[in-house]
């Protein structure tokens, strides 16, 4: 029986503060990210910048720090010259460093709070990079989708994860795939987090109904939820699945910032629309695990980190 990390820490708090982007972060820090490996390409450059993310996503109130591994695949490190074991060998220290930011952190603040760290398992839209994480128009055969997935999974495993962060999935076939990939490590659970199409689809177009049913029956999967989605698009889907799923639920969306395309610049989130302003009408609709994806920041954790603080 997989062991539940998640419920465990929800004994010690009423909501699970997620981190905020990494990518976004880091390219906010110097780094260039313009390249299919995205983040990952930060592990083979300037892995302490990765810690020091991790570090300051920690010291501003987030419970849980993810990974370094989303776009992180032998597939995509292959492409650069590197063979499987020097590949598995970054996704390793993908979770190294999150440790490490975790018990320096613990180590200087005194903190005795339960602090996660999650194996980002990007999907296989992510490695073709091509924007596909927000379409889910990619077919595998199972087997195949097993095989892409199984050695980051037993990496980050093996490295010591709390938990697989199955995260901005698009595709239900790819959802089934990993579910039964679950099964090869039976002391592992994951959380699943989609992206959208509307408030009652994944981004393939299979109804949230179906997602949730099997996840629903999926003996390791241990929180459910989205991320990567407009903040407009959050509470309507929360509400959708709050009456669906068993699971407790999780959301970590983008920032609410506008981007225009035309500029190719980011311009201020309208009023009203911030993780911070939206924080008490998630937890509403039932969320029990609240951080950020593209462009939040440190600043936005600590925000709604705030929000959970006795007064």
């Amino acid at each position: 029986m997989s062991r539940n990390p998640v419920a465990e820490a929800l004994t010690q708090h009423d909501t699970l503060i997620l981190d905020g982007a990494l990518a976004t972060e880091l390219e906010a820090r110097g780094c260039n990210l313009a390249d299919a490996l995205w983040s990952a390409k930060v592990l083979m450059e300037n892995p302490e910048l990765i810690y020091q993310v991790h570090y300051d996503y920690f010291a501003a109130g987030a419970n849980v720090a993810i990974t370094a591994s989303y776009q992180a695949t032998p597939q995509g490190f292959a492409a650069r010259g590197l063979d499987e074991a020097q590949a598995l060998e970054l996704i390793t220290q993908s979770v190294k460093l999150a440790q490490r930011a975790r018990d320096d952190y613990r180590a200087a603040s005194g903190s005795e709070a339960a602090l996660l760290v999650a194996g980002s398992v990007g999907p296989y839209g992510a490695y073709l990079a091509n924007g596909a994480e927000y379409r889910g128009d990619y077919a595998l055969p199972e087997a195949e989708m097993k095989d892409f997935h199984r050695p980051r999974v037993k990496a980050l495993l093996d490295a010591g994860v709390d938990l697989l962060a199955c995260e901005t999935l698009p595709s239900f076939a790819e959802a089934q795939a990993l579910v039964s990939l679950l099964a090869e490590f039976p002391d592992s659970s994951a959380w699943f987090s989609f992206t959208l199409h509307d408030a009652q689809h994944i981004s393939d177009g299979t109804p949230l109904s179906q997602v949730a049913d099997l996840v629903n029956t999926a003996p390791q999967v241990v929180a459910m939820g989205i991320n990567c989605v407009a903040l407009e698009s959050v509470t309507p889907a929360l509400q959708a699945l709050q009456a669906l799923c068993a699971w407790p639920l999780l959301v970590y969306p983008n920032s609410g910032e506008q981007y225009d395309a035309s500029s190719k610049t980011w311009h201020s989130a309208p009023s009203g629309c911030t993780l911070h302003d939206k924080f008490p009408e998630w937890q509403q609709a039932g969320a029990r695990l609240i951080g950020g994806c593209c462009r939040t920041t440190p600043q936005d954790i600590a925000a709604i980190a705030a929000c959970c603080q006795p007064q």
